[in-house]
């Protein structure tokens, strides 16, 4: 049958979401992981997964478009442009890090984003919007670029989410954690 192209059911639209999920999750953990193991882990058949994606490739595809979808989605939910500029920076964190299975999967390994053009790459611009509201509001150093503010935010982001998974700092410390240290180092 190939990879499942027509309307999908509203079972199937959860059963590929659930295939994309635990791609997402299970390479997050083990990039060597195979399509049985993906499928255990979306508690599915190897079968069942072949029918929605036909090889490796297809699969790790429509998993970094829908992760970047994801990271995107979570960043826009966090209503980065309402209220002070501290609140929004600490929903968007929380946003973040709830993505952290799908951030690890997109930039774990530099392959996976490679030969992505720049149209498709997750969305920063409201990220920076928020960043260059804080240096007005005085909430972040105006002494770094923002830019710079940016990478520090992603990297303990990702850090944090990788130390989650290694089980060296607990899941519910995750966002505190991150919101400390952003704070102390790019705060005011």
């Amino acid at each position: 049958m190939g990879a499942v192209t027509e309307q999908l059911s509203g079972s199937q639209v959860r059963t590929r979401n659930a295939i994309l999920a635990a791609t997402a999750s299970v390479i997050a953990r083990n990039r060597a992981a195979t399509l049985p193991d993906i499928a255990q882990a979306a508690g599915v058949g190897r079968t069942t997964v072949h029918r929605y994606f036909p090889d490796r490739e297809c699969l790790m595809t429509r998993t970094r478009a829908d992760s970047i979808r994801m990271l995107d989605k979570a960043i826009r939910e966090a209503a980065t442009d309402q209220g002070p500029a501290r609140d929004a920076m600490r929903r968007a964190i929380a946003a973040m890090a709830s993505a952290g299975d799908r951030i690890l999967f997109l930039f774990d390994d530099p392959a996976v984003m490679r030969d992505v053009p720049p149209a498709e790459q997750p969305n920063e611009d409201l990220v920076l919007d928020l960043i260059r509201r804080g240096q007005e509001e005085g909430v972040f150093t105006s002494d770094l670029s923002v830019e710079w503010i940016e990478h520090t935010l992603f990297a303990l982001v990702h850090w944090a989410c990788r130390d989650a998974n290694a089980g060296t700092l607990p899941r519910h410390a995750v966002v505190p954690t991150i919101i400390r240290t952003f704070e102390g180092g790019c705060g005011t």
